[in-house]
């Protein structure tokens, strides 16, 4: 591999003098993509360049991209809306991985002219971090993690919550949602569901007890876990109304998307200790900024969004992502998404 991108530079743009297509490999933090997958089928057919930080401000993404005609997307940490696209003429192919991305304005990039394609994935990576980020806050991992290398001299400072018996109130019940209920079982948990279109049927053909509104789940759950798809019906779905309705000792856990959740709602929830804690994955603004109160609690657990990212579903990433782009040059559209 090194002989395929030895004049590849992290973080800086490489200038060759050459007339292969330019791909740019966006927001590779943990400097992996060539670690885990095989690349050899693009030597000597494309010149690549490689990012491990992302950009928020447009007019650095303008003048980061402006030369790429291909561009690898790692899920939805850059974001692709109309505006951005419109002023990148030269790209012609964006390959993100997973086969769903909101932060590609697809249909935009259709209508100029730039084919997006998408990939598999490996294992059961988001349901593991689920419960990881469930237990981790129930148990408060990470504050007893951190008194213990501080040598903190109080030996234990917490009491972990126990799960059995108590309820885990599911807002959307797809096949993410039904799985971490069937798990929560093995806990000695009882499951509850509620989300916009949940019938009693479905709610029972997934081992869930219906619940009729979003209020009486937050009022009678001890956890609550969101598995919602985000959109423009469902942005903002999580509100102060509801937090308002949750039990003082209950746990809110988010792994899907930030923007489901009223992030200042939830943050006033967590200081007034409405709630007494959740666990989180997902952000209104990613990575997170270093000033963002969130960081500053010590009733949140946190974790970089880390729910789609394990070593199986890197592997399928990107190993997808050459397969896709051996496709695109060659005149073969694979993997095509339709709508994000």
């Amino acid at each position: 591999m090194a002989s395929i991108f030895r004049n590849l530079s992290v973080s800086t743009t490489v200038r060759r003098m050459s007339t292969l297509p330019r791909v740019a490999i966006l927001d590779d933090y943990q400097k992996v993509a060539f670690k885990l997958a095989d690349w050899t089928p693009l030597k000597d057919r494309v010149s690549i360049d490689v990012y491990s930080e992302t950009l928020l401000d447009e007019d650095a993404l303008v003048e980061r991209l402006e030369p790429y005609q291909i561009i690898c997307a790692m899920r939805e940490r850059t974001k692709f809306n109309a505006s951005l696209l419109d002023r990148l003429p030269n790209l012609k192919y964006i390959a993100t991985t997973g086969m769903y991305n909101r932060g590609i304005d697809v249909a935009h990039a259709k209508k100029n002219g730039v084919f997006v394609s998408g990939t598999g994935g490996g294992g059961n990576s988001t349901l593991e971090h689920i419960w990881a980020l469930i237990l981790a806050t129930a148990r408060h991992i990470a504050v007893e993690d951190a008194g213990v290398k501080a040598k903190r001299q109080l030996w234990q400072a917490t009491i972990p919550v126990g799960l059995s018996g108590k309820t885990l109130g599911l807002v959307g019940v797809g096949k993410l949602g039904s799985d971490t209920g069937k798990i929560a079982k093995a806990f000695g948990m009882n499951v509850i569901g509620w989300s916009p279109n949940l019938t009693p049927e479905r709610a029972e053909a997934a081992g869930v007890t219906y619940v009729e509104t979003k209020e009486k789940l937050f009022q009678q759950s001890d956890i609550i876990s969101i598995h919602m798809v985000l959109s423009d019906r469902t942005r903002g779905l999580i509100n102060a109304n509801d937090f308002a309705h949750t039990k003082p000792t209950a746990l809110f856990i988010n792994t899907s998307r930030g923007p489901l959740v009223d992030e200042v709602a939830l943050v006033d929830a967590l200081q007034k200790k409405k709630i007494a804690g959740a666990g989180l994955d997902v952000f209104d603004v990613e990575p997170l900024p270093l000033d963002h109160p969130l960081r500053g609690l010590d009733n949140v657990t946190l974790s970089p969004h880390l729910g789609y990212v394990s070593d199986d579903n890197y592997k399928v990433f990107w190993s997808q992502t050459v397969d896709n782009i051996v496709g695109f040059l060659d005149g073969e559209r694979k993997r095509e998404i339709h709508d994000a």
